[in-house]
């Protein structure tokens, strides 16, 4: 055990607990934890303002009800990051039957890989953690909240921090086109974006940043999207954004941000600052393709994570509500 500021703290990778006491209030106070927004045993983060003020908020935005994709399908052939995979087969057809009098059958599919984590993904509290020096010098893998690897590890799925404890997102949803602003179809390679570029963004959309409110979803696009399915798409070196974007970001305190790409940089200030230290969750790899003729900024935004107990993400269908 170790005393800090004249209370006993159990050290953070004992498992073992004071009576009446959890794991989060033992927990030793690092350099991002405990949340300042939603306390210690939180782990929806931003989904915590999806609340039912900031819903008709955003239902008030809708004005003809067409729906748009900003998503791609899972599909064999789309672009993976590393080794990751995706297969979806059909085990025979029909799978069952026939059944009954009227002869019935049915198909089933079995689907594999890292689900949460090829094509538009939705990164969760479990999924981004930073090896941290702790005050008695242990190196512990710590995520989303301080939750330390040893209570998050098992063997199916998270312990702690799994995608079940992040809200359906229903919010105004914020679309930056920044490939637009350049005048571009798409931002260059290892282009840094910079808070300049998202100023201007917006007031060319007749928007400006003060317009923003907390839990909405910012939504930027750079263009990268036209390169699906090309493997350029997840391998190649997109637009990011760097510290200035990344603290411009934190300041607006969005309930997520989305991108057709990762926006993550050298550093990985948008996994590491923006998500894992903030719960600022990160939809990756959506396609803007059908909002290039669209003339709106604001829209009412959807997004429901998969309750997929111990997941490190989900997939999913974002859609805009015209």
């Amino acid at each position: 055990m170790k005393r800090i500021s004249g209370v006993v703290v159990m050290a953070m990778l004992s498992g073992v607990l004071l009576p009446g006491v959890s794991s989060a209030q033992t927990r030793e106070k690092g350099p991002w934890w405990p949340n300042a927004q939603w306390g210690a045993a939180d782990a929806a983060g931003g989904s915590n303002w999806i609340t039912p003020d900031k819903v008709l908020k955003a239902t008030a935005l809708v004005k003809t009800g067409r729906i748009i994709e900003l998503g791609h399908v899972y599909e064999r052939g789309m672009p993976l990051i590393g080794n990751r995979s995706y297969n979806i087969l059909i085990p025979s057809f029909p799978t069952h039957g026939p059944f009954g009098e009227n002869k019935v059958v049915y198909n089933d599919e079995f689907v594999t890989g890292e689900i949460g984590q090829v094509g538009t993904q939705f990164d969760g509290p479990g999924h981004v953690g930073q090896q941290v020096t702790m005050s008695d010098g242990s190196t512990p893998y710590v995520f989303y909240n301080g939750v330390p690897a040893e209570e998050m590890r098992g063997a199916y799925g998270l312990l702690k921090n799994g995608m079940e404890n992040v809200k359906p997102i229903l919010t105004r949803g914020i679309y930056i086109d920044l490939a637009s602003y350049k005048g571009v179809t798409t931002l260059p390679e290892k282009y840094e974006i910079t808070v300049a570029d998202v100023r201007a963004a917006l007031a060319r959309q007749g928007m400006k940043e003060s317009d923003i409110e907390p839990g909405d979803a910012l939504i930027f696009n750079t263009g990268w999207w036209r390169h699906w399915p090309d493997p350029k798409t997840n391998s190649g070196n997109p637009a990011y954004a760097g510290r200035e974007v990344v603290n411009w970001i934190i300041a607006r305190k969005p309930s997520m941000i989305g991108s057709d790409c990762n926006m993550d940089g050298p550093e990985s200030l948008v996994h590491t600052d923006v998500t894992m230290k903030n719960g600022i969750w990160n939809l990756e790899l959506m396609t803007f393709a059908a909002m290039e003729n669209e003339k709106v900024s604001k829209f009412m935004f959807v997004f429901t994570p998969l309750r997929l107990k111990g997941a490190t993400g989900s997939p999913g269908r974002p859609i805009a509500v015209l």
